[in-house]
């Protein structure tokens, strides 16, 4: 039997709980990872409050999330064909859409290629900030297709999506303006923002706390004002990690992209009609479940010191409730990692 942390009903943080569940074992190309930290995102608390029951439906419980793991291989399954190695450390996405199928334990089984050798240098804990966050950020910057010199402004930039948009689109040769509040200008500064604006002081952490974040009032205001007066024109494109909304649109110019990171179907979702001026983008993370490359993109890049992982805290695998609570009360910068 292995130990993880589930759930049978959705509900608060209180409804995860240390299960035994049996071991899983990896088949033809599978490959099991003895699960040694797994971080903790708005994703996980999206599963764990129902708000994601729908991909669900007509699944058994218990449910088990989390998307992000590193550990070390422990199993490789009978014809399977790879450079993976017993014993070795990795890192991987999780996609827990069927049955205990998260990362919140011991043993996860995935394709082979779901699984790359974590980077070198970094411990578990580290690792396991990088899979999901890093191929967000990659693909909405894959999306976006921003020609070298292009101007986005990242919001939401101490965050850690946030944070690796910085540091991909200063890596990719954009000029990144950010949001900060005055205690996080330093960090997002460190990042790579070559500006950056104050963020408004009404908005919440919404990303993290699963919550619509307040509109600014219609017309230019706030932080779309503040970004206006440093590019009269407007951004080319704007990455809303932090699910502010519309109110962020003027703020692009005619014929830019906005970046949503979730639609309006989930709590603190984005409205997609937003009437052809602006073209609104949803990067979907599952999009690049599977792709070794793009993983493998990721873990190259934090080697090279282009990804910096930020750990908040951690805390012990039956401490994921609290891990929850503290996720959702906002201010937390980087990721609060499980350990096993």
């Amino acid at each position: 039997m292995m130990r993880a942390i589930g759930l049978f009903e959705f509900g608060g943080p209180d409804v995860l709980r240390v299960m035994d569940l049996p071991d899983p074992h990896a088949g033809p190309g599978e490959v099991r990872v003895r699960v040694h930290a797994a971080a903790v995102n708005p994703s996980d608390t999206l599963l764990r409050s129902g708000a994601n029951a729908h991909v669900l439906a007509g699944v058994p419980g218990p449910y088990v999330p989390g998307m992000d793991i590193a550990g070390v291989i422990d199993e490789i399954g009978p014809g399977t064909e790879t450079g993976l190695a017993v014993g070795e450390p990795v890192m991987a996405m999780v996609i827990p859409i069927g049955q205990a199928a998260g990362g919140y334990a011991e043993h996860v089984v995935l394709p082979a290629g779901w699984v790359v050798p974590a980077p070198a240098g970094l411990d578990h804990v580290a690792a396991a900030t990088l899979p999901m966050n890093g191929l967000t950020a990659l693909l909405a910057l894959d999306q976006l297709a921003l020609a070298p010199g292009s101007v986005l402004a990242v919001i939401g930039a101490a965050g850690a999506l946030g944070g690796y948009l910085v540091q991909l689109g200063g890596h990719a040769g954009l000029t990144v303006l950010a949001d900060a509040a005055p205690a996080d200008e330093a960090l997002v500064r460190e990042l790579g923002a070559t500006n950056v604006v104050p963020r408004d002081r009404s908005r919440t952490d919404a990303a993290a706390r699963d919550l619509p974040a307040t509109d600014p009032a219609p017309g230019r205001s706030g932080v779309a004002a503040r970004i206006r007066a440093l590019y009269p024109d407007g951004v080319d494109a704007l990455a809303d990690t932090a699910l502010v909304g519309t109110g962020l649109l003027d703020a692009v110019r005619d014929g830019g992209t906005y970046a949503r990171f979730r639609d309006e179907k989930l709590p603190g979702g984005q409205v997609s009609n937003v009437g052809g001026r602006v073209t609104v983008l949803t990067p979907f993370v599952p999009e690049y479940a599977g792709r070794t490359d793009k993983l493998r993109q990721i873990r190259d890049l934090a080697e090279q010191g282009v990804l910096t992982p930020r750990v908040a805290a951690t805390l012990p695998a039956s401490e994921a409730a609290e891990a929850h609570r503290r996720l959702e009360a906002g201010g937390v910068r980087g990721r609060i990692v499980l350990t096993f």
